[in-house]
């Protein structure tokens, strides 16, 4: 399932696509002009831009420009254009894929599904400093996007960052709840089968028949 917007304004194109996208459980808006097209952009995420050239305010290709400078969403170029030139003009300027009309359903299902592999495959290859990894949660806080289990996430801008925040804060909470002494201190170990661990220095030592199990080095360092 991905988040759609479709930039359509053929009324009977466009819902013909919203009827298919939908039918495919995909969640889509749709808008007529590129002014609402990047007013959309700008409050919401998408995961696919379907977009006509000729649109009524301004054309395809100067509204993918705009949609360049605000956003990295794949745009796939949708429209009745078939000069070659025009086609690697729009590629080369940002679109991530072209598909001229009339096309099948069959034909932008395919297309849209290598456009999100590609996607989804350069957002995991954000540098691991970047991404929060929790259990099965994963959060990329450049890209806006949160997993579970590989699933994404549908939050809103508010919830995002909450997630984010209580993300990079896991290890600081564990430490604070932690009583263990630091090394240096006369620590008590936790029991194993038949040594003791430090939680002080991590050290190891046999177990003694009796008495309290006090780490030697941090008792001598006390």
């Amino acid at each position: 399932m991905a988040s759609v917007l479709v930039v359509e304004d053929d009324q009977f194109v466009r819902s013909a696509l919203i009827r298919h996208l939908t039918d495919a459980s995909h969640t889509v808006r749709s808008v007529g002009t590129a002014l609402e097209a990047l007013r959309e952009v700008a409050h919401f995420r998408f995961d696919v831009v379907i977009l006509d050239l000729g649109l009524p305010d301004l054309d395809g290709s100067e509204a993918l420009k705009m949609l360049r400078g605000i956003t990295d969403v794949p745009v796939i170029i949708a429209t009745a254009r078939d000069d070659e030139a025009e086609i690697v003009r729009l590629l080369n300027a940002g679109a991530d894929d072209y598909l001229t009309k009339p096309f099948s359903v069959e034909h932008l299902s395919a297309r849209m599904a290598a456009v999100l592999r590609r996607a989804r495959g350069t957002a995991g290859e954000a540098p691991s400093s970047d991404v929060l990894r929790v259990g099965g949660l994963r959060i990329d806080p450049l890209r806006r996007r949160a997993e579970l289990d590989g699933a994404r996430l549908d939050l809103t801008d508010g919830e995002f960052d909450l997630l984010t925040f209580l993300a990079g804060r896991p290890a600081s909470s564990s430490r604070a709840g932690n009583s263990s002494p630091r090394c240096g201190s006369r620590a008590t170990a936790t029991t194993r089968p038949s040594t003791y661990t430090c939680p002080g220095c991590g050290g190891s030592w046999a177990r003694p028949p009796r008495g309290p199990a006090i780490c030697t080095p941090c008792a001598a360092s006390a």
